[in-house]
């Protein structure tokens, strides 16, 4: 019965996102807007698996998003070959860098690894902006537009809305299946306390490196559905530390880490905040839209530091303690 319930509380949310776009008077904007957040929304459930489940605070997985954007890219431009294919091999590029990151980075915990990874991140931007001859530099990569399923190319933002919609929906299965697996199980452990997991058995750096593999690898198939949804990018975007790395962060501790919901819910808060506040407030005193949307993450962090999907609980839990 509580298993039932349990689908069909994902199923609703479901059911509506995939009528939303039929619904909306505003199909440019509007629903670009909602694109770019069931993007984050994949990007952070891709992050949460590292930064949830085994409490790694990653702030280089911008690093993965640009690789991903940049492979995919370079393939189809220079080789003609379609990004579903294109996908693949970022994924793959993306997960080789998450190992490689992991081997010496893996008995890192705390600030020492957050800081570690947002080096690696700041490498690959300044290698992408000096090597202009494979990435374009600074300048940037602009995708040539051939309209077509078979090149992930669309005139209407609504084709956009359901790749991100599929992207957040398979990510966040991905999570949940990791969350309630051994693999899931070891991570905990390994949260937890590292030295007792390996006492009980659990081969921590292999579990880590497994981690930041499957997580890397997602990162990269989100940096490949950014580039054919924007269709130019430069190093300073894909690779940018607060644009993307701490975005993506942020994402999850607002909507809750290591939950399911807690990158969808807050992908959902931030995105569409951060367009309002620029929307309403960038005319006026120079950063006062920043201050703004920076005070209420604050006031939702200090009412809730578990996010607001425990905050959600918290205040179900009390109604259902008063009609009790």
């Amino acid at each position: 019965m509580a298993k039932n319930r349990q689908l069909l509380l994902w199923a609703l949310p479901l059911a509506a996102a995939l009528i939303v776009p039929w619904l909306m008077e505003d199909q440019g904007y509007g629903i670009r807007v909602l694109t770019l957040v069931l993007l984050f929304a994949a990007m952070g459930q891709s992050w949460n698996i590292v930064g949830g489940l085994a409490n790694q605070i990653s702030l280089g997985h911008a690093a993965f998003f640009g690789l991903g954007a940049y492979t995919s890219t370079l393939l189809l431009m220079r080789y003609g070959i379609s990004p579903w294919l294109g996908i693949v091999a970022a994924m793959a590029v993306a997960a080789v860098a998450g190992a490689l990151l992991s081997l010496p980075t893996m008995r890192l915990r705390g600030h020492y690894f957050a800081l570690a990874t947002l080096a690696f991140g700041e490498v690959l931007r300044a290698i992408a902006n000096t090597w202009a001859s494979v990435t374009g530099g600074p300048v940037g990569v602009s995708i040539p537009f051939s309209e077509g399923l078979a090149q992930m190319q669309f005139k209407s933002s609504i084709p956009y809305y359901y790749l991100m919609l599929g992207a957040a929906v398979i990510t966040s299965v991905v999570f949940a299946l990791i969350s309630h697996s051994r693999l899931g199980y070891r991570l905990r452990a390994v949260k937890a306390n590292p030295q007792a997991a390996e006492v009980i058995g659990v081969d921590t750096a292999r579990t880590r490196i497994l981690a930041a593999v499957i997580s890397a690898a997602l990162m990269g198939a989100c940096g490949t559905l950014y580039a054919q949804f924007i269709y130019f990018f430069d190093p300073d975007t894909v690779f940018s530390l607060v644009g993307v790395s701490v975005r993506v962060a942020l994402i999850c501790i607002i909507g809750g880490v290591g939950t399911v919901a807690g990158p969808l819910i807050g992908a959902l808060v931030i995105i569409p905040l951060e367009e309002v506040f620029n929307d309403w407030l960038s005319g006026h005193t120079a950063g006062v839209s920043q201050l703004a949307f920076g005070l209420i993450l604050i006031a939702i962090i200090l009412i809730e530091p578990r996010g607001l999907s425990a905050l959600w609980t918290r205040l179900r839990n009390l109604t259902r303690g008063q009609h009790a």
